[in-house]
């Protein structure tokens, strides 16, 4: 076995905590781990929230602390309140002062759900990835951001996609992705609804309501549990590393991004199925 294959490769998961998706997600990836199928262990959760500040990421901390798993937590908001402008530049200097105390570092940092942009300094410092809810291609953004941008372009296909993580919002290269359709069943009766209005319309009348928005998020959603599990576990089995700004395989060979389309499908028919 080799080292990348022992149960000590070491995951830094950062997350707002922000709703149910950052949860579950947690939920998926150490169940994962608990069943033996990622040879790997949480190291520490990273949040740029504190205690008190919202119902949703202390429920996040809650579940944190039932897995036992070191937690650290840096109010970006509380920063912005004292600092002013500068913020973030303070901010991530005393984030990696604190992330520096944990020794052995980590062998990949997963961002899941983390609303803030990584600056310079610590995408040099860690291997970092990022769960982004739309295709290689796709639009840039939150998940909502995303399923709006793809209503009012009349999208055919959306995805789901690890990329690594760069100083800018959503630019680092895929490392894997899949794509679903969003035509055909389910969703045609739903793109019926929705002809001839406004997404300003829908977005007053309905918001996250709609049910094609509804939908979209469904299927996505389903693909994103599958997807950052295959993609943990192809690092912490040596299949897929960093080297600096570059993805390479086992052979250090530059890799554009797996396409897993196929295998993430297979995972999620009986999860989707009404």
């Amino acid at each position: 076995m080799t080292k990348a294959q022992k149960a000590e490769y070491r995951i830094g998961w950062f997350s707002t905590g922000r709703d149910d998706a950052a949860r579950d997600l947690l939920r998926a990836v150490w169940s994962s781990i608990k069943e033996g199928e990622l040879k790997a262990e949480i190291a520490f959760v990273f949040s740029n929230r504190e205690p008190g500040e919202a119902t949703e990421s202390d429920s996040f901390f809650e579940l944190v602390h039932s897995y036992r798993i070191p937690l650290i937590c840096l109010s970006s908001k509380r920063f912005k309140e004292i600092v002013g402008e500068e913020w973030r530049g303070e901010f991530e200097k005393e984030a990696l002062r604190r992330l520096e105390g944990l020794l052995p570092g980590p062998d990949l940092c997963v961002l899941a759900g983390y609303m803030l942009i990584i600056g310079e300094e610590m995408c040099r410092r860690y291997p970092m990835i990022n769960l982004h809810p739309a295709a290689p291609s796709g639009p840039k953004g939150t998940w909502q951001e995303v399923i709006w941008r793809l209503l009012e372009e009349g999208a055919k296909e959306t995805g789901v996609m690890m990329h690594l993580v760069s100083s800018q919002l959503d630019e680092g290269p895929a490392v894997t992705y899949c794509t679903f359709s969003i035509r055909g069943e389910p969703f045609d009766r739903n793109w019926d609804d929705i002809k001839g209005r406004s997404i300003a319309e829908m977005k007053k009348q309905e918001g996250e309501r709609n049910p094609l928005f509804r939908e979209i998020r469904r299927h996505g959603l389903a693909r994103e549990f599958p997807l950052i599990i295959a993609t943990i576990k192809a690092f912490s089995e040596g299949r897929v590393r960093i080297a600096g700004e570059r993805v390479v395989d086992s052979n250090r060979k530059p890799v554009k991004g797996y396409n897993l389309s196929g295998e993430i499908d297979q995972r999620v028919k009986g999860t989707l199925a009404k």
